[in-house]
């Protein structure tokens, strides 16, 4: 008999700041008595809440079950900078820019359906402005490398025809409020999420429509005559297919061995700046910038029912065990809190209130790990650094493979390369974080 057993289960480091500032959560079931279902999700995160979504959207007869490891929004959905990407965004090149203008254009189509699924789902459901905000993002430099990385890539954008407007130092600050960048390159087609807002607002609303579980963490499944059955610890479902949504522990499961790059991201934000310090800051209420350089450091500054706030995002680690360390999160906060007074030197006094860390899952060839697995086991996993547009559109394209046996959104996963094997240990963590510093140590300043 076919089993999979979960050598680990996830956990979080640090209460995700997005969740926490958010008012008291509504509990959603835990799994306590034996189910059936048709397609039964592993993970709520992204990818897996689209595709119980687009599974109800296709055939609403399907009984689906959705089963989160913790509480919804307080895992690596709620962690992220909220940041939903159209344009392409590859982490592991110096400008942001893909592989060739037909395969930028093919990417940024893809990012925009899937921008269009979220926004659907935010019209239907009323999310307002603080939750989901199409209002665009800025690349920010802050060295002449910077503002080099920015010029190409706005003609890398020009030859794709995409809109955007270059910034100079006297527009940035105008906008941030910030003395601290050289130049900027505005693009108006991110939606700015917050990422524990909309997850909560999706799981919620999936409550009607198919049987969503918390704190109901997979430890095993195996096969039975007709599909599957998935152990919880209270209860187990009998489910004829599986769409394995959970990332990186994907890989807990025992597929994918040795192929997945599990990278921790840090985060701080600041308690609500008061009345006096929104004075002296200056500045638009919600912006975003991500950097020039891609490893180096994304700042947002939000407003409204939660207070007046900035985000710091950088720093990062490799872990092979998919869990970071608080002494990791210590150290990240001390980085965090120098490159906070570097971008507002005239906000002194401002604390941080919240830090936390987040796993992403990355592959060295920049490939997803999707697909069928076993009979009738899907993965919809390894968003390579972009889980808001990428989860999403994966979960999209999950969905339609199992219940159409294709889709353009599949098609796309599916004819890419295997993710590559790494290197054995401790080659690996050892190369990786090698890696991961020399690049934050190159972005310097950005």
């Amino acid at each position: 008999m076919t089993t999979y057993t979960a050598k680990k289960l996830p956990r979080q480091l640090g209460a995700a700041g997005w969740n926490a500032i958010l008012p008291t959560q509504n509990s959603l079931p835990v799994l306590e008595n034996p189910q059936t279902a048709d397609v039964t999700i592993v993970g709520g995160g992204f990818a897996g809440l689209s595709a119980a979504r687009r599974l109800h959207q296709i055939d609403p007869s399907l009984k689906v079950v959705v089963l989160e490891a913790g509480r919804f929004a307080e895992s690596s959905a709620g962690r992220n900078s909220g940041f939903m990407i159209d344009l392409p965004h590859d982490l592991s090149s110096d400008n942001y820019a893909g592989d060739g203008l037909d395969a930028d254009r093919a990417t940024i189509s893809l990012n925009r359906r899937a921008i269009g699924f979220a926004q659907e789902f935010a019209t239907e459901s009323g999310l307002s402005d603080e939750v989901f905000d199409p209002s665009g993002k800025i690349n920010a430099a802050a060295t002449p490398a910077g503002d080099r990385h920015n010029r190409d890539y706005a003609g890398h954008l020009g030859r794709l025809g995409e809109s955007h407007t270059l910034m100079d130092q006297k527009q940035v600050r105008e906008l941030t409020g910030s003395p601290h960048y050289t130049s900027g390159l505005y693009t108006p087609g991110t939606v700015m999420l917050q990422p524990a807002g909309y997850i909560r607002a999706l799981s919620s609303d999936l409550t009607s429509k198919v049987n969503v579980y918390e704190n109901s963490p997979v430890t095993g499944f195996e096969k039975q005559t007709g599909g599957w059955l998935i152990q919880t610890p209270k209860a187990t479902v009998s489910t004829g297919k599986i769409i394995l949504a959970n990332n990186g522990h994907v890989e807990s499961f025992g597929f994918f061995q040795r192929r997945l790059m599990h990278i921790c991201l840090y985060a701080s934000m600041t308690a609500p700046l008061n009345a006096e310090e929104i004075k002296v800051l200056g500045g638009q209420a919600c912006w975003g910038v991500t950097p020039a350089d891609p490893l180096g450091t994304s700042v947002r500054r939000i407003s409204g029912s939660y207070g007046d706030r900035i985000l710091i995002r950088t720093c990062s680690s490799f872990h092979p065990s998919i869990e970071s360390t608080h002494i990791r999160l210590r150290n990240a906060g001390w980085v965090h809190d120098r490159k906070f007074k570097e971008r507002f030197p005239h906000l002194p006094d401002v604390k941080m209130e919240h830090r936390w860390g987040g796993m992403l899952c990355l592959s060295r060839n920049g490939v997803a790990a999707f697909g069928e697995l076993d009979e009738g086991v899907f993965a919809a996993c390894c968003q390579n650094g972009l889980g808001t547009a990428r989860g999403t559109l994966q979960g999209m394209g999950v969905a339609e493979l199992v219940t159409q046996g294709k889709s353009d959104i599949a098609d796309h996963f599916l004819g890419q390369d295997a993710p590559v094997k790494l290197p054995p240990e401790p080659f690996a963590a050892l190369g990786a974080n090698t890696y991961l510093m020399w690049k934050e140590w190159r972005s310097g300043k950005e």
